[in-house]
């Protein structure tokens, strides 16, 4: 059955009031500090609708309201999709933006910014390609036997790896090797790479197969590196005083298996995903909601940009602070791929 309108104005109350206050809201506070022009008694009859329809639950008959995920997320559903950040907030990003010089410096930004702006769990992933791809490689020597190989991809990653040679080698022979390999392999994916070991020596074939391995693991993983900010302010939220659920969190946080289910149903470019309590498949997150974004070029490079915290949060600000932050990251992505 459809809400009425009044019903409706009563749900966002106590929606609202609970996400400032943290306590239960009273029917009769609400016919008090709102003009909803009725009695005491029809604002009762309402929250008492709303709990039979499961909106709302009270611990005991004569206690306040508290949503629940049924609520939350119509309240969410309710939202304006057109909801930004306000502009001075707007142009504090863009400035900061243009301040980061590298990928890195950027995405661990805008994690923090995120946490600054809803006071909760800032989370970015670094932009990952459905198949990575040489950009180029360093190698510097170490020692005589030894050299550290850099390789970086065109998804703004870099790695790293030690090599011992079975031969001495100089900075010379390394950047000779360096300068092939960059002139031969630049844009290709590990199995083109794989497939032109004919021909070389010793120490190409061992440097060849070490950008292989290195490429192909990087392929395996679901998502770019996890950059995770703000752990300290969700933890501060009342949710939180002595919650043996806690330590659970934090252990899971620490990891990120628990994205993989996100990144089953990964968000578009541009559209955020709202995902409370319940909807999470992992237990340990069952109390709290994750706004998530897409971000980044189709078929190119993508990464997701979001927030976590309780249930009781500003989805409003959560929301339009991820959306904005996916725009500049996508923009971001552009410049390094």
């Amino acid at each position: 059955m459809m809400l009425t309108e009044r019903r409706k104005a009563i749900l966002k109350i106590i929606v609202n009031e609970y996400i400032a206050g943290v306590a239960p809201i009273a029917s009769k506070a609400i016919t008090y500090n709102y003009n909803l022009k009725v009695s005491p008694a029809t604002v009762r009859n309402d929250v008492s609708y709303l709990e039979e329809e499961g909106y709302v639950v009270r611990p005991h008959s004569s206690a306040g309201a508290i949503p629940t995920d049924k609520a939350y997320r119509y309240y969410v559903e309710s939202l304006s999709h057109a909801v930004k950040l306000p502009l001075t907030e707007q142009h504090l990003v863009y400035e900061l933006c243009h301040e980061a010089k590298e990928m890195e410096q950027w995405l661990k930004l805008a994690a923090a910014l995120l946490a600054h702006f809803v006071r909760n769990v800032g989370v970015v992933t670094s932009p990952k390609a459905p198949q990575c791809r040489f950009k180029h490689l360093n190698l510097i020597e170490v020692h005589d036997f030894v050299a550290l190989l850099i390789l970086v991809l065109y998804e703004a990653r870099i790695r790293q790896k030690i090599l011992s040679f079975n031969r001495m080698v100089t900075q010379e022979d390394l950047t000779m090797l360096a300068n092939k390999f960059n002139s031969a392999y630049t844009g290709m994916a590990s199995s083109e790479i794989s497939r032109g070991k004919a021909g070389l020596s010793d120490e190409e074939k061992q440097v060849t197969e070490c950008v292989v391995d290195m490429m192909t693991a990087e392929d395996k993983l679901e998502h770019g590196r996890l950059y995770l900010v703000g752990l300290h302010l969700m933890l501060s939220q009342p949710e939180f005083a002595n919650n043996p659920k806690a330590l659970d969190l934090l252990e899971l946080l620490e990891g990120d298996d628990w994205l993989e289910d996100i990144f089953r149903s990964e968000p578009d470019k541009g559209r955020v995903k709202v995902v409370i309590g319940r909807e999470n498949p992992e237990e340990v997150l069952q109390d709290l909601s994750l706004i998530v974004g897409g971000y980044g070029i189709p078929d190119k490079a993508k990464g997701i940009v979001g927030v976590i915290g309780p249930k009781r949060m500003d989805y409003a600000r959560a929301i339009s602070s991820v959306s904005c932050l996916s725009s500049l990251l996508s923009e971001s992505v552009a410049d390094y791929i």
